[in-house]
């Protein structure tokens, strides 16, 4: 049996030495490694031994009690959690580190609701419960209050037997149990099936506790874990694998890390993936920097293969049709400087490795400005891509400060017009461009008939839509939350020629902006805050002054807890003007909440100062075309010049 178990918490509660300790009492390793002592075997980066967090996502193997496992261990930081995201879609269970010296922290919470979308069945570790003034109950208490309140201890289990309060919280939750538990009594073995189908549903959640440092504990929560998971791969049909996530090794060749989900996959075998058909030319299973070559790979299993060019995080393979979403996103964007001594070409080649492994970065070359920028999650993980150029490449870069990404949308419903047409080239095409539900994107809706364009050409109009994003007018951002439909185009059967469709779509987009009410976006945070009564009104007073909304306060024992929305703009660096008035007492969750109108437009416009009428890849005038010659025609007169009007 194959099991995948990742290890998740909040930066500093110990996860990394919470996995040392599963992979020495399996035999995987014969030294149990410390973070301060920069001796760990996940952690094996130099910039994680020197900074003493997690920033990859690294995989160890073990096998125990008959069951083969792969451990992930996840960064903590905030500023990697994309990381994190892509390592959680492909785990069978997670282990959820809780420090049960500082509570249930901010990122926990962020960690939590990931867990819940990918539906991952899911354990808790109350770790450093040896600290003194732990009071453990009050943990528990905490996690009731802000994760769930169906847990139970799994000190209440042995060797499969359980106590009474076990055997009633179950059958409370199955009313099918509670009638034969009436009629006949406990039987383990149902109780235990029972038990172990209310966990890989989510329905329930086992809790175990120690100390990670002090091997507290440890051994037998993995004996519990084990005893309470399972896991059902068909390794027969269709070969079937989702991309979890890519990696370059010390020769520069790529390797793509697949979770097998059914059938499975030998060296030579040609793979389909996003339109694309290629060969394996190597299958490999790694347990920390090492790895064993295989011949085959089955459901169920991670392994990393080599001859995927161009796969991606999230990617299906094979038969799996369905690209996993990622919802931590950057909010930020800020320029790579270089010595000028270095190609732009070499640097571009550098960090687009480095776009491959984390895609979040989103490396984007400005032709217009000659720069180029990168989408980063916070200030940390700048430094750490210095470290990383420095280290991998050789050479040393720095970055711009960085700035908030902002986004795009309309008020109201307009059609634009886009018309191409210099001599010997033609396409029309009309769009309605709607204004949709905000954090939506951008849909496509055709009702073109094929009497006034041909299939292949509205096709064309619908694949120039998607194949980049596009520029809002009011600061050049990213336009989203549109809804696009082509109502009619025209082409010529001589004159059309490729490239004609792209020009007349995006001055059709263009040239209905120009007519629409635009809307400046930006990115929110969904707050949480946890602080004593004598806090709650600077905290207040300062979402306030933040352009922020809350909820009414709530009071929960000496506590009190408020939630709401507030720009990214204005709370990006809150966290530590929090822990200066509170001491480090008070509790601060933040999670990107989308895009919401921007709280102040004049001033951000001002400051970007971008000249729609400047913007070399995009123009709304038309080009029509007369005695042999073509023409412009600006986007207030273009209407009145459509063919098809």
């Amino acid at each position: 049996m194959y099991k995948t178990i990742g290890v998740v918490a909040h930066v500093d509660a110990g996860k990394t030495t919470f996995s040392e300790q599963l992979l020495f009492h399996t035999n995987s390793i014969r030294h149990r490694g410390r973070v301060d002592h920069q001796d760990t075997f996940l952690d094996s980066h130099e910039i994680e031994k020197n900074r003493g967090i997690t920033v990859f996502a690294d995989q160890g193997a073990f096998t125990f009690n008959g069951s083969h496992y792969t451990l992930i261990d996840t960064p903590g930081h905030v500023d990697f959690s994309p990381e994190m995201e892509r390592a959680i879609q492909v785990m069978d269970a997670a282990i959820v580190i809780i420090s049960a010296a500082d509570g249930v922290e901010g990122h926990t919470e962020t960690v939590w609701q990931l867990l819940k979308k990918h539906q991952v069945p899911t354990f808790f570790f109350l770790n450093k419960t040896d600290r003194e003034g732990v009071i453990l109950p009050d943990v528990v208490d905490e996690i009731r209050g802000s994760l769930s309140v169906e847990i139970f201890d799994l000190s209440e289990m042995e060797e499969g037997c359980m106590t009474e309060n076990l055997i009633e919280f179950i059958a409370e939750r199955d009313e099918a149990l509670l009638e034969r538990y009436m009629d006949a009594g406990y039987d383990e073995a149902l109780w235990l099936e029972a038990l172990k189908r209310m966990i890989k549903n989510r329905d329930v959640f086992a809790y175990g506790h120690g100390s990670a440092l002090k091997d507290i504990g440890i051994l037998d929560f993995l004996k519990k874990l084990d005893l309470l998971t399972e896991t059902v791969y068909v390794v027969e049909g269709d070969f079937a694998a989702r991309v979890y996530k890519i990696r370059h090794d010390e020769n520069g060749n790529r390797a793509t890390f697949l979770k097998v989900l059914q059938g499975g996959v030998r060296v030579r075998d040609e793979v389909q993936y996003d339109g694309k058909q290629e060969k394996i030319t190597q299958i490999r299973r790694y347990n920390g920097t090492k790895f064993q070559t295989l011949d085959v790979a089955l459901a169920g299993e991670i392994v990393a293969v080599t001859g995927l060019s161009e796969a991606g995080a999230g990617d299906p393979i094979g038969e799996l049709v369905e690209k996993a979403e990622f919802d931590l996103i950057p909010t930020l964007k800020s320029k790579v400087i270089f010595d000028t001594s270095i190609h732009v070409k070499e640097v571009l080649r550098c960090f687009k490795m480095l776009d491959a492994e984390n895609p979040s970065l989103r490396v984007v070359w400005d032709e217009h400005v000659q720069e180029v920028h990168v989408h980063v999650m916070g200030v940390i993980q700048l430094e750490v891509l210095k470290q990383i150029m420095r280290d991998r490449f050789q050479f040393d870069v720095s970055f711009g400060d960085p700035r908030i990404l902002y986004k795009e949308t309309i008020r109201s419903t307009v059609n634009g017009y886009g018309h191409f047409e210099p001599l010997k080239h033609y396409a029309e095409v009309h769009l309605m461009i709607e204004p949709a539900e905000r954090n939506s994107g951008i849909s496509f809706y055709n009702v073109c008939h094929a009497n006034d364009l041909s299939i292949g050409n509205q096709n064309l109009v619908r694949t120039h839509l998607f194949e980049r994003s596009h520029h809002g007018l009011l600061t050049g951002s990213t336009l989203t939350d549109l809804k696009i439909t082509l109502l009619t185009g025209r082409g010529h059967n001589e004159h059309t020629s490729g490239g004609d469709f792209r020009e007349a779509t995006f001055r059709a987009l263009r040239q209905g902006l120009e007519k629409a009410e635009n809307v400046l976006l930006e990115p929110v945070y969904d707050f949480k805050i946890k602080v004593g009564m004598d806090h709650i009104g600077r905290v207040l007073s300062d979402i306030q002054q933040s352009s922020g909304s809350f909820t009414p306060p709530e009071t929960i024992g000496d506590n009190t807890v408020v939630t709401g929305r507030v720009p990214v703009a204005t709370f990006m660096n809150y966290s530590t003007t929090f822990a200066s008035f509170t001491n480090g007492k008070g509790a601060l969750t933040l999670q990107f909440g989308g895009y919401d109108e921007c709280h102040n437009p004049e001033e951000v416009i001002e400051a970007i100062g971008y000249n729609k009428d400047a913007d070399p890849e995009y123009i709304s005038t038309s080009i029509f075309c007369a005695k042999g010659k073509g023409y412009p025609v600006p986007w207030y007169e273009a209407e009145a010049a459509m063919h098809l009007l």
